[in-house]
Parts: C-alpha cells; structure tokens; sequence
C-alpha cells in the first residue's frame, strides 16, 4: 500500500518560541517571589517554629506511640479513624494517616477546604521498624528491641483465654504467697497475655529464701511452643542460606546449641519475647542476631498493618505552626509582597499585548468568514507558535474556499447527471401522452434503460455518501484471488464481446502468486467491475483488456492490475480520473463515458478495505489500474472485528439495499 510523504515539519528555534519567552519571564517573577519569600521566612519564623517544635515533640511522640500500639495489635488500619479523631481531640492538632502511596487512611481535618498535607511526612508507622527517637521521646512508650520491632507485636505468641487464665490463677497463688511471705509482688501482664510476678524492687532472688514456687510460669504453652518453632525454623532458615548451623531459640529469643530448657528461670521471666541482646560476642553471634530480627519481621508481617505515614500539623490543617507577626514585620512582608505584584503585573502586560493584537486579528478574520464575507489573509509578523497559527488560519481559509468551489462543482454536476435521464424519461412520455410515441415494447425498454442509468447514479451516490461519512459496511471474508477475478471476468465477458474488446484473466507474471485475502467479496468484484468497465468503455474494438493478480515485493499486499490497450489518459488529466464526476471528455457525451463515479467509489473501497490504488498511462498505447489490498486480516472501518454472521449473502443484500 502505497502512502503519500509530507512535507516535514521545520523546527521552531528556541530564541523565537513564545513559549520559552513566556517560561522565561514565569521564571524571573517566580526567583524573585521564592528569594523575597524564603528571605522572610527566615528571618521572621525560625525562632517560631523552633520553640514550637519543641513544646509539641513530646506531645508528637505520644501520638506516635499510640498509633504504633495500634498498628501492632491489629492486622489492618480498619477502625482507627475513631483513634485519631480521639488523638486530635486531645492534643489540639491536625493527624492524618496515609498509605505509602498517600492514600487517605484517616483524617481529622474533615473539612472540604483542609489543606492539603505535606510533602514531607512528620513519621513512619511501621511495628517493625520502629523510630527509636520518637519512642524514647514518649513517656508512656514501652521499650524497643535492638531489632527494631515494636514488644507490642506479639502475633502469634498471643496467648488464647483459656490459656492465659490458666497462667493468671497460677500467678495470683504466686503472689499471694510471696504477699504472705512479707514480700511485696504483683502480676504484670504482657502484650501476648502471659502474665508475670513482679517483686517490688525488681531483684528476683529474694523468692529462693521462699516456698513459693512460680515454675508453672517458666514453661511455654502450645500455643507458644507452636510459634516458637515457626520462627525457630525461619531463623535457621536464613542461617542455612550463610552456611551457618541452627540453633534452638528459647522464649526470651535468646538461643542456644542444644533444645530450649523448658524453664526459663526467675530472672528471665519475660510476657513476650525480649529484645535481642544487643551486645554479641562474635561475628557468629551477630549473624543469628540478624537472622532472629529478619525472621521476627516476616513471622509479624500478616499480625501487624502495613506501614502508614504519619502527619502531624496544627488544629487548623496546617503543616508549619502559627505565630504571631510584629508591626515591623508585617510592613516588611507587605512591601515585598506589592513589589512582586508590581513584578507580575508588568511582564503579564507585557506579554499579554503581544499575544492578544495577533489574536484579535485572526478573531476578526473568522468572524467575517462566518458571516460569508471574503476574509483577507492574516498578517503573519513573527516566526513563533501565533505567527504559525495566523500562517494555518490563512491556509485553511484558502481550503474552505477551494472546497465550497467543489461543492457548487459537484451540486451542479449531479444536478447533470441527473437532469439527463429525467429529461429523456420525461420527453418520451410527454410523446406517448400526445400520441406521437406508441406504448411497445422498444419504447419501455428505453424508459427502463433510463430508469436503470437513474437508478445506478443514485446507487453510486449512495455508496459514496456511506464511505465519506464511514458508514461503509464491509464484511470481510477468505477470498480466492483468482476465483474472484474470474467472477468479474465471467460477468463482464457479454459486454467485451459486444464492444469488441477481448477480456482474458492472465497468470501472475509480473512477481510471485498473491497471498491469501480476507476482503469483502462483494465490495471487491464492485471495485473490479468498475475498473473493467471503464476499461472496456475505453479500449477501441480489436482491443485487449487484462485481469492479472499478484503477490507485492514486500510480501504483505495483493495486487490486482486492469490493463487495457485504449486511448490512454493524457499527463495533466492523470492526477484527477479518481475524482468525482470526472471525465476526460469535457462535453460529458454518454456515447463514450459514465457518470464519472466509478474510479471514485473504486477509491473509496480501496481505501475501506486498508488498500489504495493508483493508475499508471500512456497516451494513445493503454492505461494500467493497480488495487494494493493488504494480505493479512484487518477491521472494518468501526473498528470491530468481522462477525460470525456475516457473509457475502448479507453484503450484498447491504448494497443492493
């Protein structure tokens, strides 16, 4: 398929661009509102924002903690919008929670004018990684392992109710006991629910001079047991991956070479898993230490909810606390302020009255185009975007007028095409009505014969009309190249004999056999038919006209060629016998030519069907008619595909229709 080159496009320079002038002079007013800006807050809000900032981190740390708690204790952020609301009541300050993607997870600032959040986000929430700074920050904060993962996050060390009763009623003889004994105790309760005995004064040897017994306490429940060896297995996973030997974990993650001892021992004694001693010894020690925290971290991953950042700003919305602005300062910020709008407004003038003189212009220009007066070009004055935009809006004016010239062409050509056969079917019923003509059969046949020309314009018209408003049905289907072309052959072989013109389909001579076609048959042997016809109509008698199909040297078109031995078609005339109405024969003689429409709507399918043709002559010696179809499957013109249900019957019942 052949395709028409266009003229490239010439680059407009940098220094000639309305847009670079324009990004220019918005850079200028933006340094200068920036520098005038930042110079000011400097000067005027450091101290603020500092002395605000350090009376709201304790209370930021405390909001922290409390959104870290949560977060460790539940899988999702589902139902921590009422949290935050709560937090924010409390401390008088906006807190807003997003996804990592920041998307909304809660708001306090409900407002629909709230402004929008930072771009920096005041913390991460996330139980495995926790900020060590603000938990040390918050009074109310539990402590944090050397691996970063928050003691709240107990997952699936959570004891169930019946077990943590159990260890409740065992602590509390426990303690009662020791409160017997003359030793001060009470039982703490962990995270996961494993209660403890805590001595007053925090030294667990002063229970061995006692008969109170806590072993019970000591030993891991199944529940404990079963996600012991769960993380027991992943820590030596990940050991395995180094080279390195496993080990065997105990309850307080502390570990050792043999099986974990079932009792732990007053002094370690712990509701949840304690932190990962910090302190190693060896390299050895160092590697399991790591391969402990990363295997905590995935064993908690599905407990805790995902990581959310944290923004913290005033009750207002506002990301940078408020203050109050001396008398001074005010003047200052409204001095600079009004400098920079006197800035503003006189590039924006500036500007303005360059791009707005060449706009009124074209604006009056299509303005009397509307009202039907003949519009006179546009000054062009610069070589940027407004100068190209007047240079268009000339070339489309000069368009519009060439294609009104058209269609007053074309009115008056069908207005022809059709006063002819109306005429003469007028003419020879006024002669039967005066009796001159007789009603036999030769004068029907001459009304049918015009009715049927009449007929046949109105049908191109139609056909015509469908493909320039891409209403062009086809229905695509496997074709036979060389079948079809004897089909169109076949049909037309009456009239070639009549004219004296031999038709003949010819072997694939001129490259390789054609590929296979999927086309819509019955639009192809209209297009072919039309291209035979006019051949004939042009081939003197003793003539010859060939049909012959072929492969394209790309590989991916179908050629078919019409060639004829007739008159030829002259240079200048070459370039408009696909035009419609059309005809090298000026005085429109029916004797020797149609209604011009023929190689028009042979273009519009072509054109349907992916294709194109062209047309190759020489005057006196013959023409050539090339149709290129694309080989492989297409879509129709509405972009679907082909449907099952449609078949050449149904195409042409659409055509005859």
């Amino acid at each position: 398929m052949r395709s028409r080159g266009r003229p490239a496009r010439r680059r407009l320079p940098l220094r000639k661009s309305l847009l670079v002038r324009l990004l220019a002079v918005s850079a200028l007013v933006a340094a200068c509102s920036v520098a005038a800006t930042a110079w000011l807050a400097v000067q005027t809000t450091s101290g603020a924002i500092k002395q605000e900032q350090g009376q709201n981190l304790t209370a930021d740390a405390r909001i922290y903690n409390t959104l870290l708690g949560y977060a460790a204790g539940h899988s999702r952020w589902d139902g921590v919008d009422r949290k935050v609301r709560e937090l924010a009541t409390g401390s008088g300050r906006r807190i807003a929670l997003t996804t990592e993607g920041r998307e909304i997870i809660a708001d306090s600032a409900t407002g629909a004018s709230s402004p929008a959040l930072p771009a920096q986000a005041s913390a991460v929430v996330d139980p495995l990684s926790v900020d060590t700074a603000l938990a040390a920050q918050s009074s109310g904060a539990t402590g944090t392992a050397a691996d970063r993962v928050d003691p709240r996050a107990v997952g699936p060390f959570r004891l169930p109710a019946a077990e943590r009763t159990q260890l409740r009623r065992t602590a509390d003889r426990g303690v009662a006991c020791l409160n017997d004994a003359g030793i001060a105790a009470d039982v703490v309760e962990g995270p996961s629910g494993r209660p403890r005995v805590q001595i007053v004064g925090n030294d667990p040897d002063r229970i061995l001079g006692t008969r109170c017994s806590t072993d019970a306490l000591d030993s891991p429940t199944e529940t404990e047991k079963k996600a012991l060896g769960a993380l027991n297995r992943l820590a030596d996973a990940c050991l395995d991956r180094q080279g390195r030997a496993g080990v065997h974990l105990r309850l307080d993650l502390s570990w050792g070479d043999t099986e974990p001892e079932l009792s732990m021992g007053p002094a370690r004694r712990l509701a949840t898993p304690a932190p990962v001693p910090a302190v190693q010894s060896s390299d050895n020690d160092r590697a399991i230490a790591s391969c402990v925290g990363a295997a905590r971290r995935e064993q908690l991953s599905s407990y805790v909810a995902s990581p959310a950042l944290l923004f913290i700003g005033d009750a207002g919305g506002a990301t940078v606390p408020g203050f109050d602005l001396s008398p001074a300062n005010t003047a200052r910020i409204a001095g600079v302020a009004a400098l920079v709008l006197a800035l503003t407004v006189g590039a924006s003038v500036l500007a303005g009255v360059r791009l707005v003189r060449p706009l009124q212009a074209l604006t009056g220009a299509a303005e009397r185009m509307r009202d039907g007066e003949e519009s006179a070009p546009v000054p062009v004055t610069a070589d940027n975007e407004i100068g190209r935009l007047a240079a268009t809006f000339n070339d489309m004016t000069a368009h519009r007028a060439r294609l009104e010239e058209q269609r007053k062409v074309m009115v008056s050509d069908v207005a022809h095409e059709l006063r002819t056969p109306l005429s003469n079917i007028r003419g020879w019923l006024e002669a039967a009505q005066d009796g001159v003509a007789d009603l036999d059969a030769a004068f029907v046949s001459s009304l049918l014969e015009e009715a049927v020309q009449l007929q046949h314009i109105v049908d191109d018209l139609q056909d015509l009309a469908a493909a320039d408003a891409g209403a062009l049905r086809l229905h695509p289907a496997p074709v036979r190249i060389d079948d079809l072309l004897g089909q169109v052959a076949a049909a037309h072989q009456a009239r070639a004999e009549a004219a004296g013109v031999t038709l003949t389909v010819r072997t694939a001579d001129p490259g390789p056999p054609p590929l296979p076609l999927t086309a819509d048959p019955v639009r192809l042997r209209q297009a072919l038919g039309n291209l035979v016809s006019n051949a004939i109509r042009h081939t003197r008698p003793d003539g010859h006209v060939t049909l012959c199909a072929y492969g394209s040297e790309s590989g991916d078109e179908v050629v078919v060629d019409v060639e004829d031995t007739g008159s030829g078609i002259s240079p200048e005339d070459l370039p408009y016998v696909f035009d419609r109405f059309w005809r090298a024969e000026k005085s429109r003689s029916r004797r020797t030519g149609g209604s011009g429409l023929g190689l028009a709507i042979v273009r519009k399918l072509a054109e349907a069907h992916g294709g194109a043709v062209s047309a190759a002559s020489t005057e006196g010696k013959g023409s050539v008619f090339t149709l290129s179809l694309p080989a492989s499957p297409h879509r129709t013109p509405s972009g679907r595909p082909p449907k099952p249900s449609d078949s050449p019957d149904e195409a042409a019942s659409d055509h005859q229709g």
